[in-house]
């Protein structure tokens, strides 16, 4: 078993959707405990990981990975104990038809859909969770209005390739924890590790935590679709397996060019392969990372991932290995 899908089953095993995160919070920061010098938690629920910098005139970097996933929440129980939901993050419902779903208490479930309904016409409403209750009552033992839930399918590693839900972003955490091992003993700047809260719903937990920091550098970790599928309707530069990508734009920030051209210039150097991703719909928390207090020099490592927001999102672990050397070179300048 490699290491990234070891810690990707610790990391994504635990329950964890936008506003929900203590789950994985307390198993992150169980693995971080003796990598770094000090971790707190603010209001908003983010990990703040810090190791100090020797140097006089240090500064501050700071990583940042969302730990928080999508999910549902559920919002209505009819008389035959069926149970209708809202989406947390951005779902689509061709994702969701018959997937496994687990709440909060262990409760699992299906997702299913209202067959008369064409398909052409089908939305979320048309879709419901069943539990197995026999009535409204016993499904209340069960579940209530408000309990969140999330995907619940098994992760696989194959051939290099992990696959499993919620690598949107827990391998970017695994990435940041598998970075924070390979540091040195002692670095020059202060170095953050801060694993955020709430990306999946507005990009919320970032700004208050580059807020109080207010990092020098600051460079985001998360996924980024792939162009490598058959007949894929967006064409895309990045392709699974051929490394990390250096983030250009998405549709919610431009990077620092300075920033890009420290993350170039640093794989260069390793022989650490790299793409350069434009992504053309979506964004990350490295637009709040950039827009904290004055502004910052803000940029972003993904992980070439097909099938985002599914319940089997696939990425090469090789990728992830590489982006974790590069983030650890990065910090330790």
């Amino acid at each position: 078993m490699s290491k990234v899908f070891e810690y990707f089953k610790q990391v994504g095993g635990a329950f964890g959707p936008s506003g929900r995160e203590d789950d994985v919070r307390e198993v992150i920061g169980a693995m971080a405990g003796d990598l770094c010098d000090d971790i707190q938690t603010d209001a908003l629920g983010n990990l703040i990981c810090r190791k100090k910098g020797t140097a006089e005139d240090k500064k501050k970097i700071m990583f940042a990975a969302h730990m928080d996933s999508i999910g549902v929440v559920a919002t209505f129980i009819d008389e035959k104990g069926f149970i209708r939901f809202s989406q947390v993050g951005g779902l689509s419902w061709s994702d969701l038809i018959n997937i496994q779903i687990r709440f909060a208490n262990g409760t699992r479930g299906v997702i299913s859909f209202e067959e008369k309904t064409p398909w052409r016409e089908m939305t979320q409403g048309n879709l419901f969770i069943d539990i197995g209750a026999k009535d409204k009552e016993d499904a209340e033992r069960m579940v209530r209005v408000g309990d969140f839930a999330v995907f619940e399918a098994q992760p696989f590693t194959q051939n290099g390739v992990l696959c499993g839900p919620y690598l949107d972003n827990r391998i970017g955490c695994v990435t940041l924890l598998l970075a924070m091992e390979q540091l040195p003993e002692t670095v020059p700047n202060d170095v953050y590790f801060v694993f955020t809260a709430q990306e999946e719903v507005g990009l919320r937990g970032a700004g208050p935590a580059a807020y109080a920091i207010q990092p020098d550098l600051a460079i985001a970790v998360d996924v980024t679709d792939t162009g490598d599928l058959p007949e894929q309707k967006y064409p895309m530069a990045c392709e699974m397996g051929k490394g990390p990508a250096v983030k250009i734009m998405d549709s919610s920030v431009i990077c620092s060019p300075e920033v890009v051209k420290l993350l170039d210039d640093t794989a260069k150097a390793l022989d650490i392969p790299t793409q350069h991703e434009i992504l053309k719909f979506g964004g990350t928390d490295t637009a709040m990372l950039q827009k904290t207090r004055m502004g910052a020099l803000a940029g972003a490592v993904s992980i070439p991932t097909r099938y985002i927001h599914s319940p089997s999102e696939m990425c090469s672990e090789a990728d992830v290995e590489n982006a974790a050397k590069l983030l650890a070179a990065v910090a330790s300048k």
